[in-house]
């Protein structure tokens, strides 16, 4: 018996099966649930050869976060595969190279905004359109890197990480009266497709093992995943605006 027997989970961010998305939407079948992902743009077709490399099948349904179009079907786009929704996870960020890698003074406000658009905001756009099918409350769970702090070459990321993290616990603060959990995982740096686009990502890789008590691996994505499996079961009935830390323990330490 798994601890999401019975559960419809919508994944976003399936990309690659090195994605942290893809092991979340693995452990989510190998636990018991029914898992529907999303994909838009250029990148469905991938999304699609992905839902095909897990256990189950999964079906994809077209989402762009920043499309009010795809918003406002979302809900009846999911429909025609599963009745209602018990999690969502948000595996979405973007920022232009331009406001990372050193870019902070210089990047102008429109790079910026794509930046928050995508990586901040998306997160309540997303709990609002899964919000018809959470007739049952569930559980929202995000991705994210520790906003707390100013790291090397996150720049303007970073800002947008602070500001999903505080969106986060918004939502928690709104959606609870629902029966809604929102809560983030914090993974420490990992070097799926979204990393490696980000330039100088390996000056904060690099010294993680270092630094981390329990060692880290920059590889292995099923540390995060089964994070953030535990938070869309009911084994955290009472947790909500949480953050919880899947990074070897390096933000509980001193320089």
């Amino acid at each position: 018996m798994g601890m999401l027997d019975g559960k419809n989970i919508l994944v976003t961010g399936v990309l690659t099966e090195g994605s942290i998305a893809f092991e979340v939407a693995r452990l989510c079948q190998d636990q018991g649930a029914t898992v529907v992902l999303t994909g838009m743009g250029r990148t469905l077709k991938i999304t699609q050869a992905m839902g095909r490399r897990l256990p189950a099948a999964a079906p994809v349904v077209e989402l762009d976060v920043t499309n009010p179009d795809h918003l406002a079907a979302l809900a009846d786009q999911v429909r025609e595969h599963v009745p209602h929704l018990d999690g969502v996870v948000h595996s979405i960020g973007f920022a232009p190279q331009s406001v990372m890698g050193g870019n902070f003074m210089s990047g102008e406000w429109e790079d910026v905004a794509t930046a928050m658009h995508i990586s901040a905001y998306s997160l309540k756009a997303l709990a609002q359109a899964a919000l018809p099918l959470m007739t049952q409350g569930g559980s929202i769970v995000g991705l994210t890197f520790d906003g707390r702090f100013a790291w090397p070459v996150y720049d303007w990321m970073g800002v947008a990480k602070a500001s999903f993290e505080a969106v986060s616990r918004y939502l928690a603060r709104d959606l609870g009266p629902q029966g809604i959990r929102c809560n983030l995982v914090s993974a420490g740096p990992i070097k799926t497709t979204a990393a490696r686009h980000i330039p100088g990502f390996d000056q904060m890789e690099s010294v993680w093992a270092e630094r981390a008590p329990l060692g880290w691996d920059s590889e292995a994505t099923e540390p995060t995943a089964r994070a953030v499996t535990a938070l869309l079961s009911d084994w955290f009935p009472a947790t909500t605006g949480e953050m919880i830390h899947v990074d070897g323990g390096v933000h509980a330490m001193g320089q």
